[in-house]
């Protein structure tokens, strides 16, 4: 389990395609102090630790991963958001997340307003009913706040802080992201379908 709360902004230094894809991430993080097996979130997909590093550590991503999120498009040199585990009595700043990919959101429109950014993104049909205005979203695993719905789009704001210490800072129209609906919607909806 994750809080969406950014702790550092990785690097992808090398990608082999082989039966799985290993992925190594070059991170600020103390890799001595990661296990293996251990579960770090990566721009929103909880990803398992296989082999660490001085300064980096790798990863093993499926097809399926590659597939439903944006980690296939990932090259070297691609920025990522990550987070470690939230371990009990570790504050929780965000909202819970579990690091599993719904979907991917497109972005529409970037707009400045003070200090803050404006992003506008465009939901999957099959995910767009899961998304509430001021509910909670986790967009490249960063928990956030949504503004406002009209159909399938739907508005966030950063703040300066969050700009500088996520990558969502650099979005533009066109981008795309790993979307994690809030697991409360997830639930009442199945809940509901049984009805």
């Amino acid at each position: 389990m994750f809080t969406g709360i950014v702790s550092d902004i990785g690097s992808i230094r090398a990608i082999v395609k082989q039966g799985d894809t290993r992925i190594e991430i070059k991170t600020s993080y103390d890799t001595a102090g990661i296990d293996l097996g251990a579960s770090i979130c990566c721009s929103g997909a909880c990803m398992t630790v296989v082999q660490t590093g001085p300064d980096w550590y790798a990863v093993e991503a499926s097809q399926e991963t590659l597939s439903k999120t944006t980690l296939g498009s990932w090259q070297v040199g691609t920025s990522v958001n990550l987070e470690r585990a939230l371990k009990a009595g570790d504050e929780l700043g965000g909202h819970i997340v579990s690091g599993h990919v719904d979907g991917t959101a497109t972005v529409e429109n970037t707009e400045i307003e003070g200090d803050s950014l404006r992003i506008i993104f465009r939901a999957p049909d099959n995910l767009k009913q899961f998304v509430a205005a001021k509910g909670s979203i986790t967009l490249d695993g960063v928990s956030l706040t949504v503004n406002e719905v009209e159909g399938a789009l739907f508005g966030v704001n950063l703040i300066a802080h969050t700009q500088k210490m996520t990558t969502l800072g650099n979005l533009s129209p066109g981008c795309v992201v790993n979307v994690e609906i809030d697991m409360l919607a997830r639930y009442v909806s199945r809940l509901l379908e049984n009805k």
